[in-house]
């Protein structure tokens, strides 16, 4: 491929990452304090704004659960959906499930009852049940609102208004056509190119800590950051190769086949572990998340201390991730998505991947809650990449859903890097579906670099700062995204029978006219 045919935005956003890599490796420690201060400048100023954001994107995808608009199909007008609805449900699992959720599992429990709590004393009762709840908070609807109006306006605009996958294609209704093709436009694909190499480079740095430390809990590997290193080079050596050739049916079957070996762990460790603790877990914390809904989602701690740094370290943290990883997810999830209707996305995108995720949380959670309280080991004090395995060596086949644990964390790593340079490819290529090979392979080296400088930073609290960081102007492209979404919909209407109400003849002119024609046609409407 000819370097003179890559876009301005792949050239600028490849700079300000090389540049970000550079930094953090000659100068960790100024990189350290000065992502340190940032962080908690937004943290003290914006924790409002994150809460506030976050529970209105959810109310704004319920309300077009119920309304009008909910029969508009994601595609052309009578289009089947393209995959099965148990294949759909597979592939938004997998979307959400990542690398992410393994790490979490047992660790937010452990840390939210027995080390730094959000209300009450560590280590009480009401302090171990209210951890699962603000786990649920976290891993909940809520995020999955993220995801879903991102994927929700990519696919709406790109399968069934025909423009270019670009975030700066859907502004085009408020903004025009002129201003998103020039500068502007540019900046806002950079802007969503740094956010998601941010979010993405943040889970393969907690993957590689997770995996580093695996491997020492289970063989004696040296945990250190040259082994992390090593771990990032031969996963990137793997997700570039695949990246460069295109086995895509490759990657598809690698994931199903981690589906099931994380399930397979889930399900094992239900009937080995304490399943009546479960069970009872898993009731009573969905019914505090349920009662406790809003209070949750709009608590800031008024006297500071402690309680707002648990806020800081834990919900303004975990809303500026799913941010973060909005373009990246809300692409694969569009991408899945067309031929559904408005209602069947977020039916399926809101609660479906939500349900799943209590699961894993109630069954690993509870079985480390279990182990503390019953003196069986301490939990609580084991490092957050080792807590896990920790939990896992005390039940029968420990050692084994270990390694099964621990390849479904490598195969997580590989996959979800593969599938982020598909995506980064294509925001800086103009939004074609087949980006070169050669981009691909610069943002898996990119992302590669970006997650050992996290590590090297500082580790996992490196890791959470950029990712405060890097979604605080990103949630302002995603309001707009909003806006622009709602403007586009005002011109639909949706026929009594669930259908476009546009004539048959004049739909399928619609289609076939060029981009600038359908943005005249609606600019017409709207005026």
């Amino acid at each position: 491929m000819r370097l003179n045919k890559l876009t301005v935005v792949f050239w600028v956003a490849l700079m300000i990452c090389t540049l970000f890599v550079v930094y953090g490796a000659f100068l960790p420690k100024q990189l350290e304090a000065v992502t340190q201060s940032i962080t908690n400048f937004i943290a003290v100023n914006f924790g409002w704004y994150y809460l506030l954001l976050v529970l209105f994107i959810l109310v704004v995808c319920v309300y077009l659960l119920f309304s009008r608009y909910s029969s508009i199909t994601l595609g052309e007008e009578g289009e089947d959906p393209e995959f099965s609805l148990k294949s759909w449900f597979a592939m938004l699992f997998s979307a959400g499930m990542g690398i992410g959720l393994v790490f979490w599992t047992t660790a937010e429990p452990i840390s939210h009852a027995f080390t730094l709590t959000p209300l009450h004393q560590a280590g009480t009762q009401t302090a171990i049940n209210e951890a699962m709840q603000f786990s649920f908070f976290h891993w909940g609807v809520h995020a999955w609102a993220v995801y879903g109006i991102v994927g929700l306006v990519f696919a709406f605009f790109n399968f069934h208004k025909g423009y270019p996958g670009l975030v700066s294609a859907t502004l085009t209704p408020i903004l025009g056509t002129k201003m998103m093709r020039g500068p502007i436009g540019g900046s806002i694909d950079v802007l969503a190119i740094i956010a998601t190499v941010t979010g993405v480079a943040a889970t393969l740095g907690f993957g590689a800590l997770q995996i580093n430390e695996g491997l020492n809990f289970l063989f004696d590997v040296p945990s250190n950051f040259g082994m992390q290193v090593v771990i990032i080079i031969i996963a990137t050596v793997l997700f570039t190769w695949s990246a460069w050739s295109g086995i895509d049916k490759g990657i598809k079957n690698l994931s199903n086949i981690n589906m099931i070996l994380a399930f397979i762990v889930l399900i094992v460790l239900f009937f080995v572990g304490p399943t009546l603790t479960i069970l009872n877990t898993f009731t009573n914390s969905l019914g505090d998340y349920i009662a406790n809904f809003f209070n949750m989602s709009l608590r800031i701690p008024q006297a500071g201390g402690e309680k707002f740094q648990w806020l800081q370290q834990w919900t303004i943290f975990y809303w500026a991730w799913w941010i973060s990883w909005a373009p990246f997810v809300g692409i694969f999830i569009a991408r899945v998505s067309r031929g559904r209707t408005i209602k069947e996305f977020i039916l399926g995108v809101l609660f479906v991947p939500a349900l799943v995720c209590f699961l894993f949380f109630a069954v690993f959670g509870a079985s480390a809650i279990y182990i503390q309280q019953s003196g069986i080991a301490n939990i609580a004090k084991e490092a957050t990449e080792t807590a896990t395995f920790s939990t896992l060596e005390h039940f029968p086949l420990g050692f084994l859903l270990s390694i099964v644990t621990l390849i479904v964390i490598m195969i997580f790593f590989v996959t979800s890097a593969d599938s982020a340079t598909y995506v980064l490819g294509m925001l800086s290529s103009k939004g074609s579906i087949n980006p070169s090979s050669f981009v691909k392979v610069s943002w898996g080296i990119i992302l590669a670099l970006f997650a050992m400088i996290m590590i090297y930073t500082g580790g996992t609290q490196s890791i959470q700062n950029l990712l405060i960081i890097a979604a605080l102007p990103f949630s302002i492209v995603i309001i707009l995204m909003i806006w622009s979404l709602f403007k586009s919909l005002s011109i639909e209407k949706p026929r009594p029978s669930n259908k476009l109400l546009v004539s048959d003849d004049k739909f399928l002119q619609y289609r076939k006219a060029s981009h600038e024609e359908k943005l005249e046609h609606d600019n017409k409407k709207v005026e």
